[in-house]
């Protein structure tokens, strides 16, 4: 199992930016896909203090963060 963790949502192009930079640099994860509508993303919430997507959560070194752009850059820099 995985101990990267994205919450997405399905036809979000900003998750799915996350998902390709996950994908391209070959780093296995497991993706929960969350509710449409904001108020029914508790677990969401429950993780990262906020209801929007993406979050990746990395349980190995404790890291958890929402915006693409900054998981995108993340990815890059720290899980390759």
């Amino acid at each position: 199992m995985s101990s990267i963790t994205l919450y997405s949502l399905d036809g979000c192009p900003f998750c799915q930016k996350v998902h390709d930079a996950l994908d391209d640099a070959d780093i296995e994860y497991e993706t929960e896909w969350v509710e449409a509508l904001h108020s029914e993303r508790n677990e969401v919430k429950r993780v990262s203090g906020q209801r929007g997507v993406p979050v990746l959560v990395n349980e190995d070194s404790g890291v958890t963060m929402a915006e693409s752009d900054k998981i995108v850059e993340y990815v890059g820099q720290s899980l390759v």
